[in-house]
């Protein structure tokens, strides 16, 4: 068995020096070692903000452009096919030619991106740009995990992981909030422009305290035929996810995008079984531990975002409450998520991810059920309860999954199983959105419309408890998952 490199050797770049000196100290986080987790965090920060900060500005943007929201989600969409797609690829590259090293060029493209993007002066340019700065996301959230694995041993972890875990959920929370104020306080495009300062301090924190990780030695040709297979096979199948409620289920281009998808995807399979170096090894989810972890963080992701998408609805179209009381409200989840992230990352280094994660996903599907039973007169209080329930089962979760995930990996593969656990994060969310509208749609006979355009009836309280309760069932079958992980780390071998 292959046995961790110490991090007792003496460094080999001078430049590195004092970071791996830092890096001795054998228990907590100290001196470099936080400034490690302040640049891959920042990168984790960065790239879920803009997932989810550009959602409040899209109607600001219709109307500087003169075009019509069909085309303006368009940056939105766009970013989420280009992350979602190109996730394996850049993870790959990164286990070929250093995680660090691809690391620094997506920060380069991401701040790059981002000041294209408020440069931007039609509509067509911006989704452009947004598809570059999507790039370099891509780059962050695909080595992000190894470069923390990688650099921390395994006594540490689970508490590294569930550091970054909250940074990523900071992201997504506060998108929207501070999307809105800067908008309002100067204009659209100080919501990219402040990428830019931020990015390159980041940038410098992460030249100048991540160890330098050296290339794979003999490093194989990319393979290029799986990974274009796969960005089109997934692009197909995410973008019939996402347009299903416009374009209707059932509608020809929504039947032909997945067959061609499911045609691609299993094609990818075949390529990646016959080629010599491929770029995702399928041999890793012979592991169990792996291969559960996996499907237990798309079954998360899954459930949490029928909820995500379904309450906004629920709450202003069915209870009539305005949307800075509704975005109160739903903050309950992620705070709660993010307070228990680390907690429990850290405790999992003690206890091993199995019984936290499985824990973590009975207690997501106990506050989906909790969800699953508001009506037209549940109080608020029972609302942010279902909500802080969730978040606290999401949050005991994530970090150990993640742990166990990574940890299941071998070292030369780290950059590989970064981009498979942020794509099972990324499918999670589109089926999740997905699954929600279909019941959405298929209980009130209505197509998927914006919050607050009072489109649904009585029927939309209904839809809410089905979806509730699907969201709780694939909760339940996340937590089957991961009580049947094994135990092999292949980083401790």
């Amino acid at each position: 068995m292959e046995m961790e490199p110490s991090t007792d050797k003496p460094p080999v770049n001078s430049s590195v020096r004092q970071t791996e000196l830092t890096l001795q100290t054998p228990n907590g986080l100290t001196g470099d070692r936080w400034l490690i987790i302040v640049a891959v965090g920042l990168g984790s920060l960065m790239s879920s903000l803009d997932s989810s900060v550009v959602n409040i500005i899209l109607p600001v943007v219709s109307q500087a452009f003169r075009t019509d929201v069909a085309t303006i989600e368009w940056v939105v969409t766009v970013y989420l096919l280009v992350v979602s797609g190109l996730l394996l690829s850049f993870g790959r590259l990164g286990d070929m030619h250093g995680n660090k090293q691809v690391y620094i060029y997506g920060f380069g493209i991401f701040v790059v991106g981002s000041m294209l993007c408020g440069l931007s002066s039609t509509a067509l340019m911006l989704i452009s740009f947004r598809g570059l700065q999507a790039i370099g996301a891509a780059i962050l959230f695909a080595n992000s995990p190894a470069l923390l694995t990688k650099n921390f041993p395994a006594s540490l972890r689970g508490r590294v992981l569930g550091l970054q875990s909250m940074m990523i959920y900071i992201g997504l929370t506060i998108g929207p909030i501070l999307g809105g104020w800067l908008t309002a306080l100067l204009s659209w495009r100080a919501v990219f422009y402040i990428n830019v300062p931020i990015g390159l301090a980041a940038l410098y924190l992460s030249v100048r305290y991540i160890p330098h990780d050296a290339p794979a030695e003999h490093a194989p040709r990319f393979d290029l035929p799986g990974a274009g297979t796969f960005l089109a096979g997934l692009t197909m199948l995410l973008l019939g996810l996402n347009q299903g409620d416009v374009w209707g289920w059932t509608s020809w281009p929504e039947l032909l995008l997945f067959a061609v998808s499911i045609v691609l995807l299993v094609l990818f399979v075949v390529i990646e079984i016959h080629t010599p170096s491929p770029m995702l090894d399928l041999h890793l989810f012979s592991v169990r531990q792996f291969s559960a972890a996996t499907v237990s963080a798309v079954c998360n992701y899954i459930s949490l975002n029928v909820a995500t998408f379904l309450l906004p609805f629920y709450l202003i179209e069915g209870r009539g409450l305005n949307t800075a009381t509704t975005g109160l409200i739903l903050s309950a989840q992620p705070i709660i998520m993010a307070i228990s992230a680390p907690l429990s990352g850290a405790l999992s280094d003690r206890v091993g991810p199995r019984i936290l994660g499985t824990l973590g996903m009975l207690v997501l599907g106990a506050g989906m059920f909790l969800l699953s039973r508001l009506g037209a007169d549940a109080s608020m209080v029972m609302v942010a309860l279902g909500l802080a329930v969730v978040g606290l089962g999401t949050g005991v979760f994530i970090a150990p999954n993640s742990s166990a995930l990574m940890g299941s990996a071998p070292r030369v593969r780290q950059g590989i199983a970064s981009g498979i656990l942020a794509t099972a994060r990324n499918m999670g969310m589109v089926l999740g959105v997905g699954l929600a509208g279909a019941v959405l749609a298929a209980s009130t006979g209505t197509t998927v419309s914006q919050p607050g355009s009072g489109a649904f009836g009585q029927e939309l309280f209904t839809a809410v408890g089905i979806g509730m309760l699907i969201a709780a069932a694939v909760a339940l079958f996340g937590a089957l998952t991961s009580s049947v992980r094994g135990s092999v780390d292949s980083l401790a071998q």
